[in-house]
C-alpha cells in the first residue's frame, strides 16, 4: 500500500478491543522500524518502554489520573510505548553512538571517525551552550520516532493513539526513568480498534493543500 493511502486510511483511535492482541512478529517488526527511526546527527537520544501485560499498561495507565479520558486507551490497548528523551547527552552516550557507527562500517577512514564525532559534538554544544534548548532538541528527536511509529502502525494494519495527556513527572517516578538520565514524552497506544469508536466512523478532515502549501 502506497504511503499517501496509509497517512488518509490512518486516524486516532479513541477505544480499543481489549480482547485483541498484536501477534508478536508484529509488534517485533514495529519496534524494529522504531529502532531506526532518523534523529540529528545520530545522536538517538531516546529509550523506549514496552507494556504489554495488564500489570506493565496498569502502572502507565497511573499517569492519567487527571486525564481519565486516555486511561481506557491504555488498558484496553494491546501494547503501550513510552516514547522518552534524555535528559541529557552523557559523554558515555556519545562514545557509543560512534562506536556503533564504526562497527556498522560508517567509517572508512580515522578521519572520517573523527569528523563525525566533531560535527555531533559541535551540534550537541550548539544546543546546549548557545541555543540553550539541549532538552527541547532532543525531545523534538523522539517526535520525529513517534512519526515513524505511527505510519509503521498504519503499515502494519495497527490502531493506534499518541498520548500527551499524561502526568510525566508520574510516570517518571513510576517507571524510575529520570535516575536513568530520561524523561517521557509521549505515549502510543497499540492495537486493534472496537467496534464502539466512534472516531473509526468519521472522515478525516484536513485543511486543503491550497492553505498549507507555498511552493517558491
Amino acid at each position: 500500500m502506497d504511503t499517501v493511502t496509509l497517512a488518509k486510511r490512518r486516524y486516532t483511535t479513541k477505544a480499543y478491543d481489549a480482547s485483541r492482541r498484536i501477534p508478536q512478529a508484529t509488534i517485533d517488526t514495529l519496534l524494529e522500524q522504531l529502532r531506526h527511526s532518523p534523529s540529528s546527527v545520530n545522536t538517538q537520544p531516546w529509550h523506549f518502554i514496552v507494556a504489554d501485560s495488564a500489570e506493565g499498561k496498569a502502572r502507565i495507565a497511573k499517569s492519567t489520573e487527571a486525564f481519565a479520558y486516555n486511561t481506557a486507551k491504555i488498558r484496553d490497548a494491546s501494547h503501550v510505548l513510552v516514547f522518552a528523551a534524555r535528559t541529557e547527552m552523557p559523554e558515555a552516550h556519545l562514545q557509543a553512538l560512534l562506536e556503533q557507527e564504526a562497527r556498522d562500517g560508517r567509517f572508512h577512514t580515522e578521519q572520517a571517525k573523527a569528523g563525525q564525532d566533531l560535527t555531533r559534538r559541535s551540534y550537541v554544544d550548539l544546543h546546549r551552550f548557545d541555543q540553550k534548548d539541549l532538552q527541547h532538541w532532543m525531545e523534538k528527536q523522539t517526535y520525529l520516532a513517534l512519526g515513524t511509529a505511527l505510519l509503521g502502525a498504519a503499515a502494519l494494519e495497527l490502531d493506534a493513539t499518541p498520548i500527551e495527556g499524561f502526568d510525566s513527572k508520574l510516570l517518571d517516578a513510576e517507571l524510575g526513568l529520570r535516575e536513568r538520565g530520561f524523561t517521557s514524552v509521549v505515549l502510543l497506544s497499540l492495537g486493534y480498534r472496537s467496534a464502539d469508536d466512534f472516531n473509526a466512523g468519521l472522515g478525516k478532515s484536513r485543511l486543503p493543500a491550497s492553505s498549507v502549501f507555498t511552493f517558491l
